[in-house]
C-alpha cells in the first residue's frame, strides 16, 4: 500500500495512546482524519482541537460519507476493540475496504525510514520517549511515536522530520513482528500477556522472532543477562554500556557512563528509580550508536522531564507527596517500590492499586501479593476489565486475601479521598493501567483542600 494515495484515515479506537499518536501524525501529514472511541478523554479532546472529528456512539451512521469511500479511505483499528464492534465489523465485512491494525500501519510508516525500535515487557514508553528526546535535541530529523504523553513536548508524538522513526515495539498480539528496525533494543522479557501467549516460553520465542526482523546491517541491544546476543547494557556491571559511580545529589542521579570507546562523566538524570536509570542508559546507547555527539547527549539527558503517569509527582511538599504511576505488572510495582524507598527512605508509603485484566491478575496473583505487601499500607480497587469478561473467582478481594500485610483494604473509587485522608502515610501512590488515572485529579484536589 502507498499511503501517499490515501486521503482519509478512519480510526476505530482513536483515543488509545498509540492510536492517537498515529492520528496526530496523519493529521500533520495533511490527511483527513476522523474516528470513534468509547469514551471522551483529554486525549480525544486534544485531537478534536487539532480538527479531528470524533464520535462516541458505535454506529456506522455516525461516520461521515467521505470515510465510506473505500477507494480513498484507510481504516485503522486496535486489537483492544471488541470483536462485536459494529463499525469495525462493517468495514471488515466489506472486502473493498483496507482495514489494518495499528501495528501494521507503524510498519508501513517506518519501512522507508531509519527505524529505532524499543521492545520489552517493561520500560518501552519511558525508553522511547527518552530516545525521541535525545535525538530531537541532537537535531535529528525524526518522528517518534510514544505510548504516553511526554512532559517535554506535552504530546505522544515528537515530529521533526521523517528520515528517522522511533517506535515502541509492542509484544502484545505479536504486533512488533510488523516492524523491520535498523537499531532495536530489548529491555526485559518477563512473563506477561499470557492470555495471548499461553505460557512464558512462547513470549520469549516471539522476542527471538522479533530480533530476526532487524535489518541485516542493523544492531540489537539487550539488557545484560538476557539470553540473547547483542550489544549489552547494564547498571554497575561489565556490560558494553554501563552506568557506574551512581550518586544522588538534590534528588537527581549523577553518574558516569562507560561506553565501548569512551566514558561520559557526571551525567545527570532527573527520574527516580534504578529502572529509569536503565531506561536512560539504553536510550543513550542507541542514540550514541546512531551517531549523536556524546556531550550533546549528556546535556539532553539532563533536560528530560519524563512521561505522564510514569512516577509523576502530583503533590510534592514537605508534609505530603502524591505520585501517580502506570505500573500494572508485579515487576513494575517492584520498580516503583525501589524508587520510592530510595527517594523517601524513612517515610510511610500508601499504595493504591487497580489490577488490570482478570487474566493478568489470575496469572500473577501471588507475585502481585508479594510486590504489594512491601508497602506500609495497601488499598485495592476492583479489577479493570479492559477487553475481558470476568473470570470466576478472580477478584480484587481474592488478591487482597493473599497480601501479607495487616494494613490492607478494598476501596471503592468514591471512597478514595476519604480513605486516604484517614491514612497516616506521608507518601501516596496510585498505580495501575486502567481508569485509576482518571481519579488522580479528584485525589489531588481532595488532598490539596485537606492540606
Amino acid at each position: 500500500m502507498n499511503l501517499k494515495n490515501i486521503h482519509n484515515i478512519y480510526f476505530v479506537g482513536i483515543g488509545g495512546i498509540g492510536m492517537s499518536a498515529l492520528a496526530r501524525y496523519f493529521k500533520a501529514s495533511g490527511k483527513n482524519v476522523a474516528g470513534y472511541d468509547k469514551t471522551q478523554t483529554a486525549v480525544t479532546d486534544s485531537l478534536v482541537d487539532l480538527g479531528v472529528k470524533i464520535h462516541f456512539e458505535d454506529s456506522i451512521s455516525q461516520v461521515d460519507d467521505a470515510f465510506l469511500n473505500y477507494d480513498t479511505t484507510l481504516v485503522v483499528y486496535t486489537p483492544a476493540v471488541p470483536k462485536d464492534h459494529k463499525e469495525l465489523a462493517y468495514f471488515k465485512n466489506d472486502k473493498n475496504f483496507t482495514v489494518l491494525k495499528r501495528s501494521e500501519i507503524l510498519g508501513l510508516i517506518t519501512k522507508n525510514t531509519f527505524c529505532l525500535a524499543v521492545a520489552g515487557t517493561h520500560g518501552k514508553t519511558t525508553t522511547t520517549s527518552i530516545l525521541g528526546h535525545l535525538l530531537y535535541q541532537c537535531n535529528v530529523e525524526l518522528t517518534a511515536f510514544l505510548g504516553g504523553i511526554s512532559e517535554n513536548y506535552n504530546s505522544n508524538l515528537i515530529l521533526n522530520g521523517n528520515k528517522v522513526s522511533v517506535v515502541e515495539a509492542d509484544e502484545f498480539d505479536r504486533s512488533f513482528l510488523t516492524l523491520s528496525p535498523d537499531l532495536a533494543c530489548i529491555t526485559s522479557m518477563d512473563a506477561d500477556h499470557l492470555d495471548i501467549y499461553g505460557d512464558a516460553s512462547e513470549l520469549i520465542k516471539s522476542f527471538k522472532d522479533f530480533t530476526e526482523k532487524i535489518k541485516p546491517s542493523g544492531k540489537l541491544f539487550v539488557k545484560n543477562g538476557l539470553p540473547l546476543q547483542g550489544i549489552t547494557y547494564g547498571i554497575e556491571d561489565d556490560a558494553d554500556y554501563s552506568i557506574q559511580n551512581i550518586k544522588i545529589q538534590n534528588g537527581v542521579y549523577v553518574f558516569d557512563v562507560k561506553m565501548p570507546n569512551a566514558t561520559l562523566e557526571k551525567v545527570q538524570f532527573n527520574l527516580p528509580g534504578r529502572h529509569n536509570l536503565s531506561n536512560a542508559l539504553i536510550a543513550l546507547a542507541m542514540a550514541a550508536e546512531y551517531g549523536c555527539p556524546h556531550q550533546q547527549l549528556a546535556k539532553a539527558l539532563a533536560s528530560y522531564k519524563g512521561v505522564k503517569r510514569r512516577f509523576t509527582y502530583q503533590i510534592k511538599t514537605e508534609e505530603l507527596v502524591f505520585i501517580d504511576d502506570y505500573a500494572h505488572h508485579p515487576e513494575e510495582i517492584n520498580a516503583v517500590h525501589q524508587a520510592v524507598r530510595e527517594m523517601y527512605p524513612n517515610k510511610r508509603v500508601l499504595a493504591i492499586f487497580q489490577p488490570h485484566l482478570f487474566s493478568r491478575t489470575k496469572d500473577f496473583v501471588d507475585d502481585f501479593a508479594t510486590s504489594l505487601a512491601q508497602f506500609d499500607e495497601v488499598m485495592l480497587l476492583d479489577i479493570y476489565p479492559a477487553r475481558e469478561l470476568p473470570i470466576e473467582g478472580v477478584t480484587s478481594n481474592w488478591l487482597l486475601q493473599k497480601i501479607q500485610n495487616k494494613n490492607k483494604q478494598l476501596v471503592a473509587k468514591n471512597e478514595l479521598v476519604t480513605k486516604i485522608k484517614d491514612s497516616k502515610a506521608q507518601i501516596i501512590l496510585t498505580i495501575g493501567a486502567g481508569d485509576i488515572g482518571a481519579e488522580v485529579e479528584h485525589i489531588k484536589k481532595g488532598l490539596s483542600v485537606a492540606s
